[in-house]
């Protein structure tokens, strides 16, 4: 479950994985999930992406060069619900 204060975080975590198309076998470094985002939040972004991966709506590869991630394409539902959802 997201946490009520993460939930914007995740959102847009999300939604940039989805606009730029990280789906299935095609893969983005974990480093490089906090880029776009504020630097004071750099932290943040990236203990949400953690947790989006223990929920199974990221997926993660782990490589020579470092751990890669992407949507999981079996739960684009929920991921596309999540998007969607205005924030409270």
């Amino acid at each position: 479950m997201i946490a009520e204060s993460d939930k914007e975080i995740a959102k847009k975590v999300l939604e940039k994985m989805l606009r730029q198309e990280y789906i299935g076998g095609r893969h983005m470094a974990f480093v490089e999930i906090s880029k776009g985002f504020p630097k004071h939040i750099a932290g943040d972004v990236r203990a949400v992406a953690k947790n989006l991966i223990r929920l199974g709506l990221i997926m993660q590869k782990r490589t020579s060069y470092g751990l890669r991630i992407s949507l999981n394409p079996h739960r684009m539902n929920e991921i596309e619900k999540i998007i969607r959802d205005p924030v409270d």
